[in-house]
């Protein structure tokens, strides 16, 4: 099936291959190209060690809302965010919150089925440059980023 060997070329960094369906099918397919464990084209870009930049820098123009495939869940409710966190993978993770049309640095808020943020996937994963850089765009005022759920702000006295 041509979408599995998409979702294979994302995975392996075959740009050359993601070119060629491009090509023949147009961009259409790529927003909802999906494993059976949901991982998209996304996904496969963002978790693996190859030059994964090259692929995303050229998915992500041809994406006619890339914010919601940055933001979209796999099985797992897992962002591609969270797999390059998980993977450390910097240069991905610059691509996914850099993305000009995306949702920005509200990416490393998301939290997966375990209840981990890619900050959380970093840390966890010893990755201290990734859980370093995330802290650094992070902006804290921002959407509660930060914040216990249900915390109260309590004057000084």
């Amino acid at each position: 099936d041509d979408l599995d060997d998409l979702l294979l070329s994302c995975r392996y960094g075959d740009l050359d291959d993601v070119r060629a369906f491009i090509d023949a099918h147009g961009p259409a397919p790529l927003s909802t190209a999906r494993d059976a464990l949901g991982n998209s084209v996304i996904h496969m870009c963002a978790a693996n060690g190859h030059p994964s930049t090259d692929i995303l820098t050229y998915l992500l123009p041809l994406l006619d809302d890339p914010a919601t495939l940055l933001s979209a869940p796999n099985a797992a409710q897992s962002t591609p965010l969270h797999w390059a966190a998980l993977n450390r993978q910097l240069p991905a993770a610059r691509a996914l919150v850099e993305c000009p049309r995306g949702p920005g640095a509200i990416l490393i808020d998301a939290k997966n089925a375990a209840g981990r943020t890619p900050l959380g996937e970093a840390e966890l994963a010893g990755w201290d440059e990734g859980a370093q850089w995330f802290v650094e765009v992070m902006s804290l005022d921002e959407h509660g980023v930060g914040e216990e759920a249900g915390a109260e702000d309590v004057p000084e006295s």
